[in-house]
């Protein structure tokens, strides 16, 4: 953690308050003048801050919060000058913009400003998107794109006779469910302004390239909002049209183009402005604005380490969302081109760089579809490609999304779709983004029942098992279901110290896997919980308690010859990073006792919202190393 004795090097108390008239369209010279100080003031006070998290490692984004500031500062200057007539919360969709909530939490008292340069790092109460009850002056939570517009309708039904505002954005508005709240907001002519950033910016690209029809405005228009459309940096302007949708009845987008990041030398009008702003850039912005103890600041900022040394595994460390790339690629570069484009489609929905797709599209760019943030159309796309017997649709996003894409997953296996989904970002480690973007109830995907399609969910707990998994499952008829972390994962060694998964190793689906004998119990785990169940198991030798281990790289399959085994051991302890009311643990047990078997039984798992931070999430849980010991202790005394 930073030393927060240090004072913010930005002079946020600058800040000056504006009193607007929401009858008046026009600003004043001196009112305009205000504004722009204060826009500029808090555009530097945001390329700061999130740099840290850049700085720290612990990533965050810069140009969303930094793109919307004009707006942000006319809608507090109308909240302080009329609070009566609004709903004085700065809902906002686009929960990558959690920058916004910060500092507006700072100018209106709630929180130090010292705070914020601990941006993103574990337990700072500052995680990367806003949770309601964790941060003081965070007003509601946000996090997954176009969940908040459907929200703030219901809100706005609450408070009749006030306006109600929702900051959305292009990104978010490609989900389905702003499309259905648009529906909503106009059949009952409800009081929303939505102020929409459109910057043709998502993640992977610009959405005027890969969705070229798709049109913000037209889409708007079409359900029946009434539509303001204009230059997002002309102060005036950007004030008039929001003055309009306040004095005009029932739902108004007010929508405003610019680029991102404007005025960022290096990152104006690129995609890489949506993440964090490089610590190069950022101090070359600020050295230009004149914050020299902010630039000194930055500069002497220390990247926090983990320096754990893991028992049981190699220093050779790989991301295994990447390596589904690889993996993927190495079975389709056997094939011709001409049996690629008969037999595979692959589907992005904006994150091919965080999944591995990215790779996949460089590689064999005839099989790839980028497409924009519409996961539950672009997996039932995928599995309509799949329908017929030898075509395979491939689908990836976040884990966190897989709980949207349920109906979706039932009608793929009704239809008898063949479909490999990845699901990366899987648990809860290196996630700064915190609870919203945690990947927790994976077992949904297995949704169907017992007479069902195929439905089987693999975690591979390391790169060389990612690889096996996929070669070994990729032309497999039904729904797979290819989990992966956002966190690098080391290789697993034997007891020989050689690589578990390595060469002579075959992937056998439905298989458990002994990595450690043992006589005192086992320890059933799985991902990127094993390498830290395989350390506790080894110390825990190490100290006379002679635990074995189990690797469970296919999830929802009972493996019998391992089931007899485990419960004859005298106790079963499953360690997981998933959610403990949905995961493994919530039934192993009882497929024990359904085959008459009684061990001790415990099970860890994730139970609590996030710290925020990077591998500071494991501890915090207690499925560490150390909690894993802690329960194993109390297993065998």
């Amino acid at each position: 953690m930073p030393n927060t004795a240090i004072r913010f090097p930005i002079d946020l108390s600058a800040y000056k308050p504006v009193a607007l008239d929401p009858a008046n369209p026009i600003l004043s010279a001196e009112q305009h003048e205000a504004l722009k100080f204060n826009i500029q003031l808090c555009r530097d006070a945001i390329v700061f801050f999130t740099a840290t998290g850049a700085a720290h490692g612990v990533g965050g984004h810069t140009g969303g919060p930094y793109d919307t500031v004009p707006e942000v500062v006319i809608l507090d200057a109308l909240f302080r000058s009329a609070p009566d007539q609004f709903v004085p919360i700065f809902f906002d969709e686009a929960g990558h913009r959690v920058g916004t909530q910060y500092l507006m939490a700072v100018l209106r008292g709630q929180l130090p400003a010292e705070q914020l340069m601990s941006y993103r790092l574990a337990h700072s109460k500052l995680p990367g998107h806003p949770e309601l009850g964790l941060t003081p002056g965070v007003q509601f939570s946000s996090g997954r794109l176009g969940h908040m517009w459907p929200y703030v309708n219901g809100v706005a039904m609450a408070h009749p006779g006030k306006t109600v505002f929702c900051l959305g954005s292009d990104g978010s508005q490609q989900e389905g469910n702003d499309a259905e709240a648009a529906r909503l907001a106009v059949a009952q002519h409800l009081n929303v302004k939505l102020i929409i950033d459109d910057n043709d910016v998502t993640i992977a690209g610009h959405p005027s390239k890969y969705l070229p029809g798709f049109s913000v405005a037209k889409t708007l228009e079409g359900h029946g909002v009434k539509v303001l459309q204009g230059d997002g940096e002309d102060l005036d302007g950007l004030y008039t049209r929001i003055i309009e949708a306040i004095n005009t009845p029932g739902p108004i987008a007010v929508i405003n183009k610019r680029p991102m990041c404007p005025g960022i030398e290096g990152l104006e009008g690129s995609n890489h402005g949506h993440d964090v702003i490089s610590v190069k850039l950022a101090l070359q912005y600020l050295e230009q604005r004149g914050h020299t103890a902010a630039v000194e600041y930055l500069k002497n900022i220390q990247k926090p380490k983990q320096d754990y040394v893991f028992l049981g595994v190699s220093e050779k460390w790989d991301s295994n969302r990447n390596v589904f790339g690889d993996a993927v690629n190495a079975v389709l570069d056997r094939m011709s081109e001409e049996e690629r484009k008969a037999r595979v489609m692959v589907i992005d929905s904006d994150l091919e760089g965080s999944c591995g797709l990215k790779k996949i599209h460089d590689a064999h760019p005839e099989i790839f579809i980028p497409s924009g943030i519409m996961e539950r159309g672009n997996l039932s796309a995928a599995a309509g490609f799949g329908m017929e017997k030898g075509k395979q649709g491939i689908f990836a996003t976040f884990a966190a999304f897989l709980e949207m894409c349920i109906s979706e997953i039932t009608m793929a296996r009704l239809n008898y779709s063949n479909l490999l989904c990845h699901f990366s970002h899987s648990g809860i480690d290196d996630m700064a983004d915190n609870t919203c973007h945690f990947g927790l109830n994976n077992f949904f995907a297995d949704n169907g029942l017992d007479d069902g399609y195929d439905t089987k969910l693999y975690f591979p707990a390391d790169a060389n098992q990612m690889k096996a998994v996929v070669e070994a499952v990729f032309f497999d008829p039904g729904l797979r279901f290819i989990f992966s972390t956002r966190s690098k994962t080391p290789i697993i060694l034997n007891e020989d110290h050689k690589e578990m998964f390595g060469e002579g190793y075959t992937f056998v689906p439905g298989k458990d896997e002994v990595v450690r004998e043992g006589t005192a119990g086992y320890i059933v785990s799985f991902g990127d919980a094993l390498y830290r169940a395989l350390d506790a198991v080894e110390r825990l030798k190490q100290e006379g308690i002679d635990v074995g281990l189990i690797n469970k790289p296919t999830l929802n399959v009972v493996d019998e010859a391992m089931m007899t085994k485990l419960g004859k051991a005298p106790f079963v302890v499953v360690v997981e990073c998933f959610n403990r009311k949905t995961g493994l643990g919530s039934r192993f047990g009882s497929w024990l006792l359904e085959r008459g078997y009684t061990p001790k039984f415990a099970y860890l798992g994730t139970h609590e919202e996030g710290c925020g931070g990077l591998w500071e999430q494991y501890p915090h849980q207690g499925i560490d190393p150390a909690g894993i010991m802690k329960k194993v202790k109390e297993l065998v005394t």
